[in-house]
């Protein structure tokens, strides 16, 4: 059986659809701040609230201290009671004892009441901004609370949201408890919770309308390509269909437009063009003009001036290809984002009439001499008010695609060409230059100034105009033939050198043994350190005491073949000994002959001219140390090891001698 505790607990957890840990806690901080304020003391004082979830009863916890007469029940407790709490307690020490007053229930009620609402609405508004944050860009449904200096605020159930002005529908007039649709575009957080702020013109509130109505655009078969909206009067929608055999137009619209109309109403009455998008620019500017129809396009895509499209309709279309105050110009041209200039089929014809003299236009003229002849008579008989006819207007229709389609060409190749030329003088202007600041420079401060406003901030940027075009600089106004001369004596007199190109030190020719000496002092290599080699070889020489000349001059041979042959220096010694042919070994001991009297060639003092007895004496230790490294194939270990050679001064005697001194030992 529940208590009234936990029953009221639940039930306030599940009005205010906050988690039950978030109120417990509350309720918790509410019991402490209750008790410190009844019992009057500070926060120094460690306080527990502990509550039992099942059967709802409330302890208060209190940290006191163990004493053995207490003379302050709020921070001491006697050694019997503090004992009955934790056994091993003792006189000094510090306990949580409980301390539940027997009026808690009501002094806890009072004051407790404001920290747990506190505490609450603080989650409560928490948990309201998360949910609207993840909701932005959807629609929600409201109803008009009020409407105050044209700032309308909604009712959302447990929270609210406003309308700016500037976010409602010019025609539309709210009332208090209209039920009202909007876009959710922003969630601001405050100290008096989540703002919401939601729009009623927001072209994505169409795109969201679309999506609910039309079951193909929410399901990936068809797809909104760009949307023009001026709310209240008119929107264009340009969809395509992802699926092929997919009328994207009909699933918008709907059977007998009853899908659009359902959009239409909730956007009080604002009247809605759905358009299929074509990829070919031309005839999505021409759709996008509907229900005017559309005899030509001229599309002139300039870099500088921007994407501009000229429009030839017929003389009665012109006014429903405008629009009202240009309306339908102006969604076309936000759908299709083409700047969009329209003419009527006889004012483009009398414009391309006063273009024939123009020299690129001459063979052209000449070529078609009897279509522009028929264009002329058409003009004069306009004139003169007498009626034209369809035919006449397709003769004119073709005289000025005839004569616009050569002028955009003729353009389109000057642009192309120019991008050519300016490629050509960026090529040669040096790259160091595009980091130079013309401030730098000592060009006077009036052409400097010039420069600067028109917008040269570099030298490269200058040198790049120079190059394209000189004359340029001279149509400036206030720089002129002197100006110029200026310009060219600056350009002239800044050299920009050419990086040095530093070719890499062909490092000097190593001897094998320099070669290898990094890998002999891996520990994990063939080729052991040094004093390994040397322990080596005493073992060697020992082993070799006794035996036979012929075995002797049998390892020597095969120790010098090693050494000489550097490119198997790393292999393992069976792929060595399975390398050897008969010739080779009979070819060893001229080797080992080769090999030693390299060793006792006399020693050119020549490189030591200029040094003192002890440089000397120091750089032939450090000569001889180099040199005095030999590698051996040891057959004892079966690997290949570094020994010292031999001193030219040491004889075999002597070697004999070191050997016998190591079997001594």
């Amino acid at each position: 059986m529940k208590s009234d505790f936990l029953l009221a607990f639940n039930e306030i957890a599940e009005v205010r659809k906050l988690p039950r840990e978030i109120i417990m806690e509350a309720l918790k901080a509410a019991l402490v701040s209750a008790y410190r304020r009844n019992a009057g003391i500070g926060t120094g004082q460690h306080v527990e609230a502990r509550i039992d979830d099942k059967n709802g009863t409330l302890d208060v916890w209190v940290e006191k201290e163990v004493v053995e007469n207490v003379q302050s029940e709020l921070t001491e407790v006697p050694l019997e009671i503090a004992r009955s709490v934790e056994p091993d307690a003792s006189l000094g020490d510090m306990v949580m004892v409980e301390s539940t007053p027997h009026d808690f229930g009501r002094i806890a009620a009072q004051t407790a009441k404001q920290v747990i609402l506190q505490r609450m609405r603080e989650a409560e508004r928490d948990a309201q901004y998360q949910e609207y944050l993840e909701r932005v860009g959807d629609l929600v449904t409201g109803t008009v609370q009020s409407d105050s200096n044209g700032i309308v605020t909604l009712g959302l159930g447990r929270t609210e949201a406003v309308l700016p002005h500037s976010q409602q529908m010019p025609s539309e007039r709210y009332r208090v408890h209209d039920k009202v649709r909007a876009y959710v575009m922003e969630v601001r957080k405050t100290n008096r919770g989540p703002q919401i702020v939601v729009s009623r013109t927001h072209r994505n509130m169409l795109r969201r309308l679309l999506e609910y109505e039309v079951p193909e655009i929410y399901n990936g078969t068809v797809e909104i390509k760009s949307i023009a909206r001026e709310p209240g009067a008119r929107s264009k929608v340009a969809v395509a269909a992802l699926q092929e055999g997919a009328d994207p137009v009909g699933a918008c619209v709907g059977m007998r437009g009853v899908r659009i109309q359902g959009i239409v109403k909730e956007l009080n009455n604002e009247k809605i063009d759905v358009i299929e998008w074509n990829p070919d620019p031309k005839i999505f500017i021409a759709k996008s003009l509907s229900p005017a129809r559309v005899s030509s396009v001229f599309l002139d895509d300039d870099p500088e001036e921007g994407r501009t499209g000229i429009v030839v309709v017929p003389d009665d279309q012109l006014s429903l290809a405008i629009g009202r105050e240009g309306q339908n110009a102006r969604l076309a041209a936000k759908l299709t984002g083409w700047r969009i200039d329209i003419k009527s089929v006889m004012e483009a014809a009398q414009e391309t009439l006063t273009r024939l003299g123009e020299p690129d236009l001459v063979d052209l003229v000449e070529a078609r001499a009897g279509l522009i002849e028929q264009a002329q008579a058409i003009l004069v008989k306009r004139d003169s008010n007498r009626p034209i006819t369809p035919e006449d207007y397709d003769v004119l229709i073709d005289f000025v695609n005839l004569i616009e389609t050569r002028r955009l060409d003729i353009r389109e190749a000057g642009r192309t060409e120019h991008r050519a030329r300016r490629e050509a003088a960026q090529a040669q202007v040096p790259q160091p230059a595009y980091q130079y600041q013309l401030e730098d420079t000592d060009l006077s401060n009036r052409i400097y100034n010039i420069l600067s406003e028109a917008g040269y901030s570099t030298v490269g940027q200058v040198m790049e105009q120079y190059y394209l075009e000189p004359n340029a600089f001279v149509n400036m106004s206030g720089i002129g033939a002197t100006g110029l001369e200026a310009i060219e004596k600056l350009l002239a007199s800044i050299d920009f050198a050419e990086p040095e190109i530093v070719e890499p030190a062909i490092p000097e020719e190593l001897t094998v043994e320099e070669v290898l000496e990094p890998t002999i002092s891996g520990e994990d290599s063939l080729i052991e350190p040094e004093e390994t080699a040397q322990q080596h070889l005493t073992e060697v020489e020992t082993a070799a005491h006794g035996r036979s000349e012929e075995e002797e001059m049998a390892r020597a041979e095969r120790a010098a073949l090693v050494a000489q042959l550097s490119d198997i220096a790393n292999m393992s010694p069976e792929a060595v000994l399975s390398e050897m042919s008969e010739l080779e070994k009979a070819l060893l001991p001229a080797a080992e002959a080769k090999l030693y009297e390299s060793y006792e060639e006399e020693e050119d003092l020549t490189e030591y001219e200029g040094m003192t007895p002890a440089e000397m004496e120091q750089a032939k230790r450090e000569k001889d140390k180099k040199r005095r490294r030999q590698l051996v194939f040891d057959e004892n270990i079966g690997q290949v090891v570094a020994k010292r050679r031999r001193k030219p001064s040491r004889s075999r005697s002597k070697w004999d001698e070191f050997a016998g001194e190591s079997d001594e030992e």
